[in-house]
């Protein structure tokens, strides 16, 4: 998140709180309702037929030989070639050493002495007495889980409570896509409905989990769940404006190889949702907190001036979040950029291709709803923030009431001239 005020903000007068409860609440419930309609009623049975058995297993011995003479190297180049000796640490071989070849092909694991790998197990058709074992690719678990750990570890230890508290919505978020979102969509449900019920739901655990039951909570809330709408929106219009498919990438056409019910237009917009709502939350959460902050630093300011003081808070955010949200949809693309700038094709047919059309709408629709969360959420800040302050009947004067005198002592006193001695 993008901003973390521990100070607590000014408490909130009832009236207030019972017109947010009153909004909040049942958007809410709305939301539950709807996941639960379309929560998946059945679980889909895994493709790609039977699962190979897999066996961890440490490398003890690595002999390396010529390759063998093929049509396409009669010099008996590739390769490499030669023999894996492995100890089996599970299965029906467990304890003794078996033999693989050494992994070769495209993205085949590299293997010496003393690595972990996983085993498969291979049955011969012909004869299904007889079973070969070839090496997969390297046991990574253990290096994880310490990555994990330090990852929560320096969470907690920097953020504390909040730290704990950001963790826990973390797992809440990864739950909601793997126990609804990615089965929702599996099941064949409408992608975009599910993917902005999934993020609505995480947005509603996560901010409240991490941010704490509070005024300024429900206006990041509400300020995210417009934006989120808009976004699908916007999103939905620009991918039938450009008629994008969603067959935009290999996985998305191996994908609907293996399930063909799957809306890949959705999916694409599903994509757009779920990407967008982790900045969001952090915008709307700045924006938020930037009103309280400035009219706790400034009770004279009037519901205008926080509007536009936070505003420009919000311009300078957005200047560097658009960058960031280019980058990161180029870094997950990395390879099919490379692959486009190696085609030999104009480069206005590469740019209105699919697959680099697809990126561009991507960045293009999540910047767009990203700059309506800036005044949406502002200006709910704004009326909230005031609202309460005029019904505890403390608001100052506002600075633009004040004589033209004022503002002339000011400008002299920042220039050091009369007013600048005076108060000393």
């Amino acid at each position: 998140m993008g901003a973390d005020h521990t100070r607590p903000a000014p408490p909130t007068p009832p009236g207030v709180r019972r017109l947010l409860v009153a909004v909040v609440v049942p958007l809410f419930a709305l939301t539950v309702i709807a996941a639960l309609v379309l929560w998946p009623r059945q679980d889909r049975e895994p493709i790609g037929g039977a699962d190979v058995p897999r066996y961890h297993g440490t490398v003890t011995r690595v002999v390396t030989e010529p390759c063998p003479p093929t049509p396409e190297a009669p010099d008996g180049g590739g390769g490499p070639c030669g023999t894996v000796t492995v100890t089996a640490e599970q299965g029906p071989d467990a304890g003794r050493q078996v033999e693989t070849p050494i992994p070769a092909g495209p993205g085949a694991p590299r293997v010496a002495v003393g690595d972990e790998v996983v085993l498969v197990e291979l049955t011969d058709p012909a004869d299904p007495a007889v079973k070969s074992y070839n090496i997969a690719e390297h046991q990574r678990g253990t290096p994880l889980i310490w990555l994990m750990v330090l990852f929560a570890a320096a969470i907690v230890a920097f953020g504390r409570w909040r730290g704990l508290a950001a963790l826990g919505g973390l797992v809440a978020s990864f739950a909601i896509l793997l126990g609804f979102v990615l089965p929702g969509i599996g099941a064949g449900q409408p992608p975009l409905l599910v993917a902005i019920v999934g993020a609505a739901l995480i947005m509603f655990v996560v901010l409240y989990l991490t941010h704490g039951i509070t005024a300024q909570t429900s206006v990041a809330v509400l300020g995210t769940l417009g934006s989120l709408v808009v976004t699908g929106v916007l999103g939905l219009l620009a991918t039938s404006a450009t008629h994008l498919t969603g067959f935009g990438s290999e996985d998305a056409t191996t994908l609907s190889m293996f399930q063909g019910d799957v809306d890949l237009h959705g999916l694409l917009l599903a994509g757009i949702i779920i990407g967008s709502l982790g900045v969001l939350d952090d915008v709307t959460v700045t924006q938020a907190a930037t009103v309280t902050e400035l009219a706790h630093a400034n009770p004279g300011l009037s519901r205008r001036q926080l509007y536009r003081a936070a505003t420009r808070v919000g311009r300078a955010h957005i200047a560097s979040t658009v960058n960031t949200i280019v980058l990161a949809y180029a870094g997950a693309s990395l390879p099919l950029l490379l692959l486009l700038v190696a085609d030999s094709r104009p480069v206005s047919e590469i740019l209105t291709s699919e697959f680099l059309a697809q990126e561009i709408v991507r960045s293009a629709v999540a910047t767009l709803g990203l700059i309506a969360a800036v005044p949406l959420t502002t200006g709910l800040a704004a009326i909230v923030t005031t609202a309460g302050r005029r019904s505890r009947g403390a608001e100052p004067a506002p600075p633009a009431a004040r004589p033209p005198a004022g503002r002339d002592d000011a400008l002299e006193a920042l220039g050091g001239g009369r007013s600048t001695e005076a108060a000393w």
